[in-house]
């Protein structure tokens, strides 16, 4: 990660105005599409990582310069590891270069660094990077980054259930204490909003396992757009898109039609 060129202290590119705070706190993105942008160009996957850690670069700069609150990545599943064992090296060592090459410019430009994700089975020197990257910008008041590492929407969720039931063993909880606002608070996301709104890269229709109890009700866009062409101008156009939809959650929209359950109609 690290790629010479790119600044995370250089103007973002696009139609994102600086400074203009858009309807929209919280993006969360699916970084999808690094593999075949390689291969439609004769290149090994590795250099579709690469280039992705730009992608993610200029993204984390049009970010700031908007006025997000929080943007959450989603760098590497815990289904990932079943990759072949060379793309995961390299994976782990872009992630090494990155932080090492551009925690200072974080720090910089105000961002505050989170991972969620399961950090039990990381090598050492990983699981140091990122609480180094946690403790440095942990009293920086701008962009919270989340860097989904190592995650998996299913096991985060299956790990606050067994908390919930440790602490019902323990008797310090009864049935009835369990809600949602007990089950949130033990998610790796406690604390954070939820996201307004899921970009998916690389024309792929799905979620792949990714947030699936904070995003109940946050609104999707899937763009054609693969992930190391992703930029600027493709978040603006992405909460674009964003501000033009009726978000009822459940209730009734302008068009005045009531929705069932929890779906929105």
């Amino acid at each position: 990660m690290g790629v010479a060129g790119e600044k995370l202290t250089t103007p973002a590119s696009g139609d994102v105005a600086a400074g203009a705070a858009p309807a929209v706190r919280h993006v969360a993105i699916i970084m999808d599409g690094n593999g075949r942008w390689a291969t439609r160009r004769g290149l090994p996957r590795a250099e579709g990582h690469r280039r992705g850690v730009e992608a993610l670069r200029r993204t984390v700069r049009a970010a700031v310069d908007i006025g997000l609150q929080y943007l959450t990545v989603y760098s590497f599943s815990s289904e990932n590891w079943r990759r072949p064992a060379a793309e995961v090296g390299a994976l782990m060592g872009l992630l090494r270069l990155f932080f090492r090459r551009d925690l200072a410019d974080l720090e910089r430009i105000n961002v505050r660094v989170r991972f969620i994700g399961e950090r039990g089975g990381l090598q050492d020197d990983v699981r140091a990077i990122l609480d180094e990257a946690e403790r440095r910008t942990a009293r920086n008041t701008g962009l919270n980054l989340v860097v989904a590492f190592n995650y998996g929407g299913r096991q985060e969720i299956a790990a606050a259930a067994r908390r919930i039931a440790e602490l019902a063993a323990a008797g310090e909880l009864k049935p009835e204490d369990v809600g949602e606002e007990l089950v949130g608070r033990m998610l790796d996301t406690t604390g954070m909003p939820d996201p307004d709104l899921v970009i998916r890269t690389s024309g792929e229709i799905r979620t792949s396992n990714f947030l699936p109890w904070q995003t109940a009700y946050s609104e999707y866009v899937f763009t054609p757009v693969l992930w190391p062409d992703f930029d600027g101008e493709a978040l603006g156009a992405a909460i674009a898109e964003f501000t033009r939809r009726d978000r009822r959650f459940g209730g009734v929209g302008e068009t005045g039609v009531q929705t069932g359950g929890g779906e929105e109609a």
